[in-house]
């Protein structure tokens, strides 16, 4: 096994497999353990990863089967702690309020069409690639990805004051 080669594709994929982890639902941390097991699965077995026609596809296979397997296995309720959190930057409220839309905004959405959504504008697959790693047509995942977009697209109460945001943004530029 070539572990250089592997160390490199990991370090490479790393943020994107963590990105796509919290736009399946995860919080950071979650997606991190998402991410770090995607990873060690491949790395067990990196000589089949390697010949696959298209690393990529494979190991975002790999991811949404951990996520899902993930899914089955543990509660992801509300954690009790013997302190609440400090208090948010005030600064940062416009970045918290953006990923807060965004999350609430992919929370409408069926596992399905967040899949598509995640492996198509975020991960950046081509059409074939999101099919192979769904195990659906390439007809099915431009159907769900429309759906998608459509259904983000008239979701007002999740995304509206992103509009704001952003166009506030723009006129103090």
């Amino acid at each position: 096994m070539d572990e250089a080669e592997f160390a490199d594709y990991a370090a490479a994929r790393w943020q994107s497999l963590v990105r796509a982890g919290v736009f399946l639902g995860c919080s950071l941390d979650e997606a991190q353990d998402l991410a770090q097991t995607t990873l060690v699965r491949c790395f067990a077995k990196w000589s089949k990863v390697r010949r696959a026609d298209d690393r990529d596809a494979y190991v975002y296979r790999v991811l949404l089967r951990c996520h899902t397997d993930s899914r089955r296995r543990r509660w992801w309720g509300e954690q009790p702690t013997a302190q609440p959190p400090d208090r948010a930057d005030p600064d940062a409220s416009t970045a918290v309020d953006v990923t807060d839309a965004v999350h609430r905004a992919l929370a409408g959405l069926s596992d399905d069409h967040r899949a598509v959504v995640v492996l198509r504008v975020l991960a950046d697959l081509s059409e074939r690639q999101a099919a192979e790693v769904l195990g659906v047509s390439t007809g099915t995942v431009k159907s769900r990805l429309s759906r998608a977009l459509a259904r983000l697209a008239g979701d007002d109460a999740a995304l509206a004051h992103l509009t704001t945001a952003n166009s506030d943004l723009g006129s103090t530029r």
